[in-house]
C-alpha cells in the first residue's frame, strides 16, 4: 500500500513538471529587428510602418531604416512594411524564446501612387526643317512630376531605309547625332521613362538633311591603291578629346586616282587632278562630288613627280593656272581658253604656282630640276613676265607646298632642314616657314616637331590666323595626318584627319 502511494505521488510530480515546462514555452518572448531599404538604390527608408500578424507592437523605421519590436511572443509571424510611396511588402519570421530574429525589406515604388513624367515636347529640329548638316543637335523639353529620375530614348528612323537608331539619354534633354545621310528624310520621337510606369512618348517630328555637305576641309586618302578625295569638318569640342575624321564625306570614287583638291569660293567648285589614260588632267566638280568635268586634255598637267605638282585658281575663279614642265598655262574652268602665260628662262620645271586674291597680276612660282632639287621660289609679274623677288634659291633639299596669302604679302611653305638630296625625293626634317614679301624676312614656325617627322603641304586658313598642314614620319611608307595650328601658338597643333594628305581649307 505504501508503494502504491509512492508511485502515485511520483507520477503526479512528473505530470505537473511537464505541464509547467509547456506553459513556459508557449508564453515565452523574443525580439524582432529589421531594416527597410529602397530596392533600386539600397537607400535606407525612414518612417516606414511595421506591423505583424498576429498583432504585436506597431513601430516605424528610424533615419537608418532600422526598427525594433521588443518583447514579442514566440511563434510564427507575417511582418508587413507599409508606406504610401512604396508598395507593401511581407516577410515571414519565427520568434524564438529569448532570441533576436531579423528581417530585411527591399521596397519598390508603388505603381499605384507613382506619377508619370510629362510628355516630351520636341523643340529642335523644328518639324519640317530641311537642308540640315549631317550633324544634328536634338533638343526637347520634359520634366518630372515626382522625385523619379527620367531616362529619355531618342528613336530616329531613316525615311529611305527604315533603319531605326535608338539613343538613350539619362536626365539631359539634348543629344548630338553625327554622320547622318545626305539628302535623307528622318523621323524622330522621344520617349520618357521613370522605370516605375509605362514610358510616355512625344509626337513624331521629321526633318531632312542637305544634299550638299557643308564641310570646309578637303583632303586625300589612299583607298584600295587609288587616291580618293574627301571633305570633312572640325569637331566643335576642344582639347585632346576632339574627334578626328569628323563629318567625313567621300567625294570621288576609288575607281579613279583623284588628288590635289582646291575649292574656289566664288564658283563653289572644287578643282582636282585625276589620272586619265596615263595622263594627269585638271577636273572640276561640285562640292558634293557631282558634275565632274574634265578641264584639260591636249596639254595635261606634267613635270617632276605628278604627286608633287600643284596648280591654283586665279582671277576669282575665272581661270586655272597649271604647270607643264617648264611652262605655265591658264585655262577656263569650262576647258576653253588654254593659253601659255609663262616659260622659265633656264628650262627648269615648274612644280607649283600660287596667286593672291587681290592682285591678279602677281604669282609665285616654284621651280626645280628633274630630280626635284636646285629649287627656286620667286614672284613673277604676269603683265611683263619678269621676276620681281627671289624668295629662295641656291639651297639644298626639298621645298614644297607654297601658298600665298590673300594680300600677296606672305608666303607659307615647307623645306627640308636636313638638306638631303636623294633619288627617292625623301625628306627627313621638313619644317614650315613664312616669308614676308615686304621685309624679305623668313620666319620658322617652331612647333617643336617630333624628331624623324616632316611637316609639309602647309596652307593658310580662310582667316589666315591658322595653318593647316600634313605631318608625316620620314620613312617612305608611313601614314600622313592632317593637322591645324594657330599662328600665335604653333605648338598647339590639333589632328583633324588621319591617313590624309594634300589638305585644302576654304569656307
Amino acid at each position: 500500500m505504501k508503494n502504491k502511494i509512492y508511485y502515485l505521488i511520483l507520477s503526479l510530480l512528473v505530470v505537473f513538471t511537464s505541464c509547467s515546462e509547456d506553459t513556459i514555452e508557449e508564453n515565452g518572448i523574443g525580439k524582432l529587428t529589421g531594416t527597410v531599404v529602397a530596392k533600386s538604390s539600397n537607400e535606407p527608408l525612414e518612417n516606414i510602418k511595421i506591423v505583424t500578424s498576429p498583432a504585436s507592437s506597431t513601430v516605424f523605421t528610424d533615419a537608418s531604416g532600422n526598427f525594433v519590436i521588443e518583447n514579442i511572443s514566440v511563434g510564427d509571424y507575417s511582418v508587413q512594411a507599409e508606406s504610401d510611396e512604396y508598395a507593401d511588402s511581407f516577410e515571414a519570421v519565427t520568434i524564438l524564446n529569448s532570441k533576436t530574429s531579423t528581417v530585411v525589406f527591399e521596397l519598390e515604388v508603388s505603381k499605384s501612387t507613382n506619377v508619370k513624367p510629362l510628355v516630351p515636347k520636341l523643340l529642335t529640329p523644328v518639324d519640317g526643317t530641311s537642308d540640315l548638316d549631317p550633324t544634328v543637335k536634338f533638343v526637347w523639353s520634359s520634366s518630372k512630376n515626382d522625385t523619379d529620375d527620367i531616362t529619355y530614348t531618342l528613336q530616329l528612323r531613316n525615311g529611305s531605309t527604315n533603319e531605326i537608331q535608338l539613343q538613350e539619354v539619362v536626365a539631359d534633354t539634348t543629344i548630338i547625332i553625327e554622320n547622318l545621310g545626305l539628302g535623307t528624310n528622318y523621323f524622330w520621337q522621344i520617349s520618357a521613362s521613370d522605370d516605375n510606369s509605362d514610358p510616355v512618348q512625344s509626337a513624331v517630328s521629321q526633318f531632312s538633311t542637305s544634299t550638299t555637305p557643308q564641310n570646309s576641309y578637303f583632303y586625300v586618302r589612299s583607298v584600295n591603291g587609288n587616291s580618293v578625295i574627301f571633305s570633312g569638318s572640325e569637331n566643335d569640342s576642344s582639347g585632346d578629346d576632339s574627334e578626328v575624321n569628323f563629318n567625313e564625306f567621300k567625294l570621288t570614287s576609288e575607281s579613279f586616282n583623284s588628288f590635289r583638291p582646291h575649292k574656289n569660293v566664288e564658283t563653289s567648285k572644287i578643282a582636282f587632278l585625276r589620272t586619265i589614260n596615263g595622263a594627269t588632267q585638271l577636273h572640276t566638280m561640285n562640292v558634293d562630288g557631282s558634275a565632274v568635268k574634265q578641264v584639260t586634255s591636249s596639254i595635261p598637267v606634267n613635270g617632276f613627280r605628278i604627286d608633287e605638282l600643284d596648280y591654283t585658281w586665279a582671277q576669282s575663279g575665272g581661270k586655272l593656272y597649271y604647270p607643264n614642265f617648264d611652262k605655265l598655262y591658264s585655262v577656263n574652268p569650262d576647258g576653253g581658253g588654254s593659253t601659255l602665260i609663262y616659260t622659265t628662262a633656264d628650262g627648269s620645271f615648274i612644280s607649283e604656282v600660287s596667286t593672291s586674291d587681290f592682285d591678279d597680276n602677281l604669282i609665285v612660282i616654284k621651280t626645280n630640276n628633274s630630280a626635284g632639287y636646285n629649287v627656286r621660289v620667286y614672284t613673277v609679274r604676269l603683265s611683263s613676265g619678269t621676276e620681281e623677288r627671289v624668295i629662295f634659291q641656291n639651297g639644298t633639299g626639298a621645298v614644297k607646298g607654297i601658298d600665298l596669302n590673300a594680300n600677296g604679302t606672305q608666303l607659307v611653305y615647307s623645306k627640308d632642314t636636313s638638306g638631303s638630296q636623294n633619288d627617292q625625293y625623301r625628306q627627313f626634317a621638313s619644317r614650315i616657314y613664312i616669308y614676308n614679301l615686304n621685309t624679305g624676312v623668313e620666319r620658322l614656325l617652331d612647333n617643336g616637331p617630333i624628331t624623324g617627322s616632316n611637316d609639309i603641304q602647309p596652307r593658310w586658313s580662310p582667316s589666315e590666323g591658322e595653318i593647316i598642314f600634313v605631318r608625316k614620319p620620314s620613312n617612305i611608307n608611313s601614314e600622313p595626318k592632317v593637322l591645324v595650328s594657330p599662328l600665335n601658338d604653333f605648338t598647339s597643333d590639333n589632328v583633324l584627319f588621319t591617313n590624309a594628305a594634300m589638305p585644302d581649307w576654304e569656307d
